[in-house]
Parts: C-alpha cells; sequence; structure tokens
C-alpha cells in the first residue's frame, strides 16, 4: 500500500466549476496558471505513480481571506468520486467563532478522516489555547492532526508560524493524539527528527521543497542535513510519504524516496505502513 499524505485538490475539475473560485484558489494558494483537470486525469496520474491512496488537503481562510481554498464539503465529494483511492481531512479556520462545530460537523456528517491545520497562513500558534476545543475533538473522535509546517511558498505566510518545536506543546498537553507536520518542517529538519524521537505519536511527511532535482534534495536531506542512517534506523516508523500535489509532480517525489537506498522494510513503512497508523491509529 502507498499513501501519499499531501496534495492539494484545489483544481480538480468537479469541483472548480466557479471561474471566480478558481481564481481565489490561484492567488490564495500561489499557482497562479493552474490548470484545471478531472478526476480522472488525477487518478491517471497516481496509477503512474504506483500510488494507491491519496490525502485530500483542504483550507478554510475564512477570517483572513474570506473563504476556503478548498471546503470540507468539496473534500467529501471528492472523496465519493473515488472511495477507494481517496481520504479526506478537513479544515478549520481556528479563529472562527463556529470552529469546533464546523470539525464536529465533519467529523459526524462528512466522515472525513482527521483535521489539517496551517498555521502560518491561518496565523496561529499551535500551543495557543484557543485550539485546544479542537485538539479534544480529534482525541474524542480518534482523529489524526496534521500541520503545515516549515517555509510555505502560499503568499502571506509567515516563516515563524512554520517552526516545528511550536508544536511541542500540543505534544506534551494531548500525547494520545497523532501529529504530522508536512513538509518535513523544512528547513528545521534537525527540530523535527528531535521530536520524531522524542515523542510516539508524532509523525513527518516528505514533501519538501526542492531547489531543483527531488532527488539531489531529498539527499541532501536524510544524508547531509540529517544523518546518513537516520531514516533507516532510528526514523523507520515516523516517516511518512507526501509529494506536495500538484506543486510537485508525484512521480518524481516517489522515486526521490525511492532513491534513497533504503532496507526493503523501511521503504515499506514509508510509503504506506506508516500512513495507516498515522491516520487510522493501527498498530506496525
Amino acid at each position: 500500500m502507498v499513501i501519499d499524505l499531501c496534495t492539494y485538490p484545489g483544481f480538480i475539475q468537479e469541483i472548480s466549476e466557479d471561474p471566480e473560485r478558481v481564481a481565489f484558489r490561484r492567488k490564495t494558494f500561489g499557482l497562479y496558471k493552474q490548470h484545471v483537470w478531472p478526476m480522472k486525469l488525477f487518478i491517471t496520474q497516481l496509477n503512474a505513480a504506483g500510488i494507491d491512496k491519496a490525502v485530500l488537503l483542504g483550507e478554510d481562510l475564512t477570517t483572513r481571506c474570506g473563504g476556503c481554498i478548498v471546503t470540507n464539503e468539496e473534500i467529501r465529494t471528492l472523496v465519493d468520486l473515488a472511495p477507494d483511492r481517496m481520504i479526506g481531512f478537513a479544515s478549520v479556520d481556528p479563529h472562527r467563532e463556529d470552529a469546533p462545530a464546523v470539525l464536529e460537523d465533519a467529523f459526524t456528517r462528512l466522515q472525513l478522516s482527521g483535521l489539517v491545520l496551517n498555521p502560518s497562513t491561518q496565523r496561529f500558534y499551535p500551543g495557543d489555547e484557543a485550539l485546544e476545543p479542537l485538539y479534544s475533538l480529534c482525541e474524542q473522535y480518534h482523529k489524526p492532526v496534521i500541520f503545515q509546517m516549515g517555509v510555505s511558498l502560499q503568499p502571506d505566510a509567515p516563516a515563524k508560524y512554520g517552526k516545528p518545536l511550536l508544536v511541542e506543546d500540543v505534544l506534551l498537553a494531548h500525547p494520545n493524539l497523532r501529529v504530522c507536520v508536512s513538509h518535513f518542517a523544512w528547513p528545521w529538519v534537525e527540530d523535527v527528527a528531535a521530536l520524531l524521537i522524542k515523542y510516539p505519536n508524532f509523525y513527518a511527511d516528505t514533501s519538501m521543497l526542492y531547489f531543483d532535482s527531488p532527488k539531489e534534495f531529498m539527499h541532501h536531506v536524510f544524508g547531509q542535513q540529517l544523518g546518513t542512517f537516520w531514516l533507516d534506523r532510528s526514523l523507520h516508523s515516523k516517516v511518512l510519504f507526501g509529494s506536495g500535489y500538484p506543486r510537485i509532480e508525484q512521480l518524481r517525489m516517489k522515486e526521490a524516496v525511492e532513491d534513497l537506498e533504503l532496507r526493503p522494510e523501511t521503504l515499506q513503512k514509508v510509503l504506506g505502513g506508516n500512513a495507516e497508523r498515522f491516520i487510522y491509529g493501527e498498530a506496525d
């Protein structure tokens, strides 16, 4: 099983019939010339990359930008189009007065599989007490949380909110909450590695930015910024594959992970086994 933990579906045709909504997505997501294509093409891309399931991430920017890049209802629509291939995560703007009600609706009525938050674009620190009702709901419904961390390519997204050590307050207050940081919170990858070692329910995905070649950049992170064997020996159960689609081609990102020359059992965990445990809380 191969699972892509980090895909952004804002330009899939079935939820992109309104030109104004597409323009809003291009502006707030920072992909100004992104084409719109049908779900069947997205599935073809998954097949070409050898990916079995994709986690779809929405983003609620209601209080700052006046809307959502992708709503929870739109995430549900896409999951229903290919329920055997898609896993939907809810997004909630934590500054909304009705944020807890929105999240509970996403978990109950819409049956979404987790919560995704973006501290840089939504402008909050993960340890803020205002987030406690959201974390408590995740624990109540046994749902995981993804934080979009590290330097973001989205416009107007200050990096000061994306430092991974800011998540430690959440890990301390909620030791049973499954938490993942996207993009390995690059460039703060050593901080991420420290948290991965320390906290059993903490994970990170591989959907990092890169300057030129995904393979070269993946080798740089896991061979130079981190120790050459850290991933294979110490972090093998804590790292999850994520592509960052559509910013980055899924096939190239998967090939970059495969090029790390990991042990077969480690590669299997990174490409899917760890994601299954993170999403569903299953044991190894």
